[in-house]
């Protein structure tokens, strides 16, 4: 392999990395980072375990920060056997910046996939650059759902792997392929790994019928049998993650409860998750007009306020209103942005669906329609509730709306693939001009149809209207200014829309003008398709800005400023026991994670929280801490006025603190809890239970010091005692605390049954008495109970799960087989050259 002939190729990736650079210019230079609500929990959540690897070089599967207590396999997913897969991301990313190699390795992804399907190298860039600057990618970026972008970034590199297979490159496209899928797991994105999913069926059923009518079904299956190995290599090495994410999913949100319900409750699917809430984020059927023009539903949810083309529409009387409505108007509880593929590049893929031939076509329209149609989600239910109901997993994911993700794949693939028929045979535009007839009407004429001031279309929905409405009744509004209101709102929404139509109209009408011109033999292929370059990137570039500017970057330090102790948090901190928790009444309590930076939070904030932790908050926390905060408020200092039996769950969950809001300007004052029960305490009488619910209503009536109430699942652990030993020289105490190991004392002149203020977990905890297994219960629905033998001992509790000793043999196995393949590659390679030479 030559340099002349890699040359483009460099030249290519140089570009690609130019723009990156200047896309996110001047804050990659000047080290700022951007303030994101997702980003920002994360660091608060695994603060406990990185002061933990920091001090002793050990990672803890488990933390006490967030919610009492969880596995940190979704918080802080690290394991050693993916050490060298994070060596090759590095590598793959040019150890280019933070920001800059986000948007570089979603180019060269793409790339690489339209080189593998024999692309030529400036139509490939072209193409990489309409994939990576569709919108919806800068908003997760925005957004800080980096993980969530890194696996979209590595899914189109896999599939060039199953493209070189198919096309009679069986070891390239099966290590190509095993690289990748290894990449794309361990970014820990299931949800987008399993969309794609869809995708490579579509493409492989395209070169499955291809290889039916040319007779190669043997070469097929070849190359089939030679991808799933691949697939088993690179889900192979991310076996410890995969398989405790998985094991993790079956207590979290996402799996069953246990819980019987009624009413609403009663819509929860298989998965443990509603229909309503895997369907809250549905895109409107109508709102699908966002791919073509980006402001179709006013863009996103700020402020009308914030927009000089809506606000250049509105009334003066009203202005004050506008601060708190926002310019979306799409059928979703809120946004961050459209899905926007680019104007002409929307165009290019409808011209594709009739000019450029063959199976594949066919399967990527097919991809297409499908994301488009289950991205309606519960605007579209007949189809929904099949697939919640019948497809194994698609019902473990919510925001069906980011399904999209398929379309902004798929339109931009096609899109290329029609360019390059058009750059081939420049007649085909003249012989298919009913084609590019419908094309231009479905695109440009929709475009120029909503530019029109008077082409109608409801721009207040029902709900916001609704909202106005009841802000007459409550008289802050004026009746009379209703209707006049309502007007002007729709006059500056449509103002938004009609700007854009526009915008988008002559976006069209530039590139076909471009393909006029080379059609015609008055521009060259070259000049053709940079100057359709340079459209697409300013295009897709100025709506990008919207989401993601440059003002949104910050110093690196307003960013760690926001964990900044509070004079409250300094007051707690100065008590040294080793655990007990905190519960911050000041804030949005299960939406942050700065109290868990600092502290063991009975709140915080994460996806994918326990399940049983999520219904103790339903059924008894959010009550009290309702009742907690108007017993410390009114007591006027005096503790003995407070009744401690309105919050016992809090008390069982050993709050010792409360943190209260104090003035105006977001001052808090901590105040101790002097009833929380303490790390464990003995209990007089085992309550036996047959079911959940039995076992979550009885946290109202009894005294968890006094009474356990445990599954009747586990009354073998306990030795079936039902009156245990208690008396006032009954005691333990916790002597060594870390957040996967916990030792206690105790000591009990008869045999007991201990309750521990930690939250139970099926899998992983190792549990000894004076150095001899023993085995864990569960009580009060969320706790740990143990059978404890008359006398002294020492309790020892060890988060090691087993089954990660086993997993990491198995991914070290895996990788090992990658790279002996790796090997392979460059030495066939070699020969081949050699042979060439």
């Amino acid at each position: 392999m030559t340099l002349k002939k890699i040359l483009p190729d460099v030249i290519a990736i140089v570009a690609f990395i130019l723009i990156s650079f200047a896309y996110f210019f001047p804050a990659d230079v000047e080290d700022r980072v951007l303030f994101q609500h997702d980003t920002v929990a994360g660091v608060g959540a695994s603060q406990e375990a990185t002061e933990y690897y920091n001090q002793t070089g050990e990672r803890t599967r488990w933390t006490n920060s967030i919610f009492g207590g969880m596995p940190t396999y979704q918080i802080t997913p690290a394991y050693d056997s993916a050490q060298p897969l994070q060596w090759i991301q590095k590598v793959y990313r040019l150890f280019l910046p933070n920001y800059v190699y986000l948007t570089f390795i979603l180019m060269l992804g793409f790339y690489i996939l339209l080189r593998a399907f024999g692309i030529p190298v400036w139509l490939a860039g072209l193409g990489g650059v309409m994939w990576a600057f569709s919108s919806y990618f800068f908003i997760l970026i925005s957004a800080g759902h980096i993980w969530k972008f890194v696996t979209l970034a590595y899914i189109p590199p896999t599939l060039a792997g199953i493209v070189l297979a198919y096309r009679g490159r069986l070891l390239a496209g099966g290590i190509l392929a095993a690289i990748f899928v290894a990449l794309q797991v361990s970014s820990n994105h299931v949800q987008m790994s399993y969309y794609f999913l869809f995708v490579i069926l579509f493409i492989v059923g395209a070169y499955f019928e291809k290889a039916w009518r040319e007779k190669t079904l043997p070469q097929f299956f070849k190359a089939s049998a030679v991808l799933v190995v691949a697939a088993l290599i690179g889900v192979a090495t991310n076996l410890s993650n995969l398989y405790h994410t998985y094991t993790y999913s079956k207590e979290t949100m996402r799996g069953k409860s246990e819980l019987v319900q009624t009413g609403d409750a009663a819509k929860q699917t298989s998965s443990g998750l509603d229909r309503d809430y895997i369907t809250q984020w549905s895109y409107g059927v109508g709102e699908t007009w966002t791919l073509l023009v980006p402001n179709f539903k006013g863009g996103a949810s700020v402020p009308l306020s914030m927009s000089e083309t809506a606000m250049s529409k509105a009334n003066p009387m009203y202005s004050g209103l506008y601060g708190s409505l926002t310019q979306y108007f799409g059928d979703q509880p809120m946004t961050s942005g459209p899905v926007y593929v680019g104007a002409f590049v929307l165009f290019l893929f409808l011209l594709g669906c009739f000019i450029v031939k063959g199976p594949l076509k066919w399967a990527l329209i097919g991809a297409t329609l499908f994301s488009i149609v289950l991205s309606w989600g519960k605007n579209f239910m007949p189809l929904t509730d099949f697939f919640i109901d019948y497809v194994p997993m698609y019902n473990k994911f919510r925001a069906v709306s980011s399904i999209l993700v398929i379309a902004e794949f798929t339109i931009p693939l096609l899109a290329i693939f029609a360019l390059k028929k058009i750059l081939e045979e420049p007649t085909v535009l003249r012989a298919n001009l009913k084609a590019l007839g419908i094309s231009l009407l479905l695109t440009a004429g929709v475009a120029l149809w909503y530019a029109i001031p008077s082409s109608g279309g409801s721009y207040v929905p029902a709900q916001e209207a609704q909202m106005l409405q009841q802000a007459v009744d409550g008289g802050m509004i004026p009746a009379s200014e209703l209707n006049g209101i309502l007007a002007n709102l729709g006059e500056m929404r449509a103002a938004l829309v009609q700007a854009d139509a526009l915008r988008s109209f002559l976006i069209i009408a530039i590139g076909l003008l471009l393909l006029m011109l080379y059609t015609t033999g008055k521009l060259r292929q070259s000049f053709t398709v940079a100057g359709i370059a340079v459209l697409c990137l300013v295009d897709m570039w100025s709506v990008n800005k919207r989401y993601l500017n440059d003002e949104q970057f910050v110093s690196r330090s307003i960013r760690t400023e926001s964990f900044s102790k509070t004079p409250a948090d300094e007051q707690i901190l100065q008590d040294k026991d080793a655990d007990y928790r905190v519960l911050n009444l000041a804030s949005n309590t299960f939406n942050e994670n700065n109290t868990s930076y600092w502290h063991k939070s009975v709140g915080g904030y994460h996806a994918a929280k326990l399940r049983r932790y999520q219904e103790m908050i339903d059924h008894h926390i959010s009550g009290e801490m309702q009742a907690a905060y108007r017993e410390f408020a009114t007591s006027a200092g005096e503790v003995d006025s407070i009744d401690p039996s309105k919050f016992r769950v809090l008390n069982m969950l050993n709050t010792r603190y409360f943190i209260f809001p104090a003035g105006q300007k977001g001052e808090t004052m901590p105040m101790r809890n002097p009833f929380a029960y303490g790390n464990a305490w003995f209990v007089n009488n085992v309550q036996y239970v047959d079911n959940a619910n039995q076992e979550i209503d009885a946290l109202h009536d009894i005294l968890p010091t006094e009474t356990a109430v445990v599954d009747k699942r586990f009354k073998d652990a306990l030795k079936g005692m039902t009156d245990a030993h208690k008396d006032s020289l009954s005691a333990i105490r916790l002597t060594s605390y870390a957040p996967n190991r916990l030792t206690y004392e105790t000591e009990n002149s008869g045999d007991g049954i201990a309750v521990f203020s930690e939250i139970y977990y099926p899998d992983g905890w190792q549990v000894t008495i004076d150095g001899q297994k023993a085995e864990l219960g569960r009580a009060d629905y969320i706790l740990r109970t143990l059978y404890v033998p008359a006398g002294k001992h020492t309790i020892e509790m060890r988060f090691d799960p087993q089954s990660l000793h086993v997993t990491e043999g198995i991914a070290y196995g895996a990788f090992i087989l990658l790279l002996i393949g790796v090997i392979a590659v460059v030495w066939m390679e070699r020969r081949k050259c050699a042979k060439e030479a």
